[in-house]
């Protein structure tokens, strides 16, 4: 069956081969159905996360309430965890289609279906994996006319599988899904070093001029300064750096990249916001950015990034961030044989793909294992490095090697690993409501992820998933679609399960908060303050569209009401808002039943007026 099955795509690829253009049709139309699946479907149909991502909503709303486009506030306070890219494209967003989740999520999702474009065009073109799958005439440039159907396949497979697994991956799809800076630093290194790369390729053939792609590349690098900082430029350098002294053509490359002229365009496009920022703000913009967000997380473990985590730690990262294809990047990166420096150092550049995402790959990989303060999103931007390496590999497999070859024992390993890997995931998500345990935001989401039947379909996907991949293993013939089967596993756990999940979790944990937010809004008196006592989260800024003052003990927030009905008397009441165990505790110790209102209850939430003078007198 599977001799016949791959007489017919064969026969179907020769035909289709004699029509390129029905092939591009085929792949937009691929690409367009994983970028939906991945990063656009239901993108706005669940609220903002607590903790981070509102924070950045809520600074860029700020930027278009108060016409200041050069310093982040929230919640009447300077953010200077982040440069101003993400708000802009925020704030540009909240003024073409409102402000909602979409407009806060788009920057993320478009930066990650632009990589996922780019990574396609680059694969489509210098998709081999080795310098022996390309023979070039030095003088002609042309192509081994014997290999070329081959390489033609073997390029359009690279493509079409890289693309699905940069998409189709948890880290990428988290990030893309979440109105953060991770996703738009990834998507402008991203696409930053891919520029570089088809630059580099076709500066074979033309050391003269500077290439577009050259000049793309310092475009997108002072995107990525504006997107996260110096971490935009010293990766990129690192990456490229590290490449070409291995390969001993670095000088060339800074040359024919015209590096000096590209080093003043990337400062042209990063450095005015530094500056106007810094004549703003002065020490506290330099202290707080480059002194505590940069260099101190680098350094130390910062005091509220308390990740202290073993060396280890990225391995696991990767392992969990980039499953099932995770499995495959020890074969990937071993068939490349990067420790024979002169076989890469003699192959074309057209040919160098693979070794360039092995750089990029470890460069930042190394790199943050470096870094004293970790955390699983410093490494979304080796993801596309993972798929390229992985796409490689599957495409070389599928197009490279004889009918009658055996498995390699390497590869047979990571079939093995990916089978068990599939088996803790079905383990993992079956038991899920035991696993999460008691969630103070949401009691009672652990019946309701039970009663919703999510982790047994779940569990169910990912053991068909096992079971599959065993059998395709276990087949002389079949172990190439191992591909195929983990990729309908991961789209159907995605579709069937993840999403249904995440309104789910949206349900009870964060809709309390925006129906509690809105009546706030609401109900509010001239003047009136709403206080949070307890805990703090940031959406409610967001939905309230109005200043929150926090307490996390309670005394604290006492204390500040008891000082208000001196200084403040009028209005002669706040809003708080608190979770309902809080509220008894409070009857218990200091407000009678008469003494306050509830004005609306939601989840484990409870919003009521209280009058100053009577918190005074307690």
């Amino acid at each position: 069956m599977n001799v016949r099955v791959a007489s017919t795509l064969t026969n179907w690829w020769t035909s289709w081969e004699k029509r390129p253009s029905r092939i591009w049709m085929l792949s937009i139309v691929w690409l367009l159905a994983i970028s939906w699946v991945a990063f656009l479907w239901h993108l706005g149909s669940t609220g903002l996360v607590d903790e981070t991502e509102p924070l950045f909503a809520e600074a860029a709303r700020q930027m278009t309430v108060t016409g200041d486009w050069i310093t982040p506030y929230f919640n009447g306070d300077t953010r200077f965890d982040k440069p101003p890219l993400i708000y802009w494209l925020m704030a540009i967003g909240y003024n073409l289609i409102g402000v909602n989740e979409w407009a806060v999520r788009l920057p993320s999702a478009i930066s990650a279906i632009a990589l996922t474009g780019l990574a396609f065009y680059t694969l489509r073109y210098f998709g081999v994996s080795r310098p022996s799958s390309l023979t070039l005439s030095v003088n002609a440039g042309l192509e081994d006319n014997a290999k070329r159907p081959t390489l033609e396949r073997q390029r359009w497979l690279s493509a079409w599988i890289g693309a699905a697994l940069i998409a189709l991956n948890p880290q990428t799809i988290i990030w893309a899904r979440i109105g953060v800076s991770d996703m738009l630093l990834s998507g402008c290194m991203g696409t930053a070093l891919l520029a570089f790369f088809l630059g580099y390729a076709q500066g074979e053939r033309n050391q003269k001029n500077l290439s577009a792609w050259y000049l793309a590349f310092y475009i997108l690098i002072g995107l990525a300064v504006l997107a996260k900082g110096p971490i935009g430029i010293v990766l990129p350098g690192l990456i490229i750096g590290s490449f070409g002294l291995y390969l001993g053509n670095l000088w060339q490359i800074l040359r024919e990249m015209w590096f000096f002229l590209g080093s003043i365009l990337v400062l042209a496009l990063a450095l005015p916001w530094y500056v106007l920022v810094t004549l703003a703000n002065g020490s506290e913009f330099i202290d707080s950015f480059f002194g505590y967000h940069n260099i101190a997380r680098f350094t130390t473990v910062v005091k509220d990034y308390d990740h202290s985590q073993p060396w280890y730690f990225y391995i696991l990262v990767v392992l969990v961030g980039f499953v099932p294809w995770s499995c495959y990047l020890p074969v990937a990166i071993a068939r490349l044989r990067f420790w024979q420096r002169n076989r890469w150092r003699s192959s074309p550049r057209s040919a160098q793909l693979g070794l360039f995402a092995l750089f990029w790959f470890a460069g930042i990989f190394g790199f943050f294992t470096i870094a004293m303060t970790k955390l699983p999103s410093y490494v979304l931007p080796l993801i596309p490095a993972a798929a390229i390496l992985v796409a490689l590999l599957g495409s070389d497999l599928c197009t490279s090697i004889s009918k009658g070859q055996k498995r390699q024992p390497l590869f047979l390993v990571c079939g093995v690993i990916n089978v068990l890997l599939s088996l803790v995931l079905a383990g993992a998500i079956f038991y899920s409501p035991d696993i999460i345990g008691y969630d103070p935001a949401a009691p009672n989401l652990t019946e309701r992820l039970q009663a919703s039947g999510l982790p047994l379909r779940g569990g169910a996907i990912w053991g068909a998933t096992a079971v599959a991949a065993a059998i395709a293993l276990l087949k002389q013939r079949w172990w190439r679609w191992l591909g195929v089967v983990n990729l309908i596993g991961f789209v159907a756990f995605l579709m069937v399960v993840v999403t249904p999940a995440s309104f789910l979790m949206d349900e009870a944990r964060q809709l309390p908060l925006r129906q509690l937010s809105a009546i706030a809004a609401q109900v509010e008196r001239p003047g009136e303050e709403l206080l949070m006592i307890g805990f703090k989260k940031p959406s409610v800024v967001f939905y309230s569209q109005r200043p929150v003052n926090y307490f996390d003990e309670d005394h604290k927030g006492i204390a500040y009401v008891e000082k208000k009905a001196t200084t403040q008397p009028n209005p002669p009441s706040v809003l708080i808002l608190l979770d309902s165990k809080k509220l008894n505790k409070f009857k218990e110790e200091w407000l009678k039943p008469n003494e306050y209102k509830t004005l609306s209850r939601a989840g484990a939430y409870e919003l009521i007026r209280v009058a100053k003078q009577i918190v005074a007198k307690k």
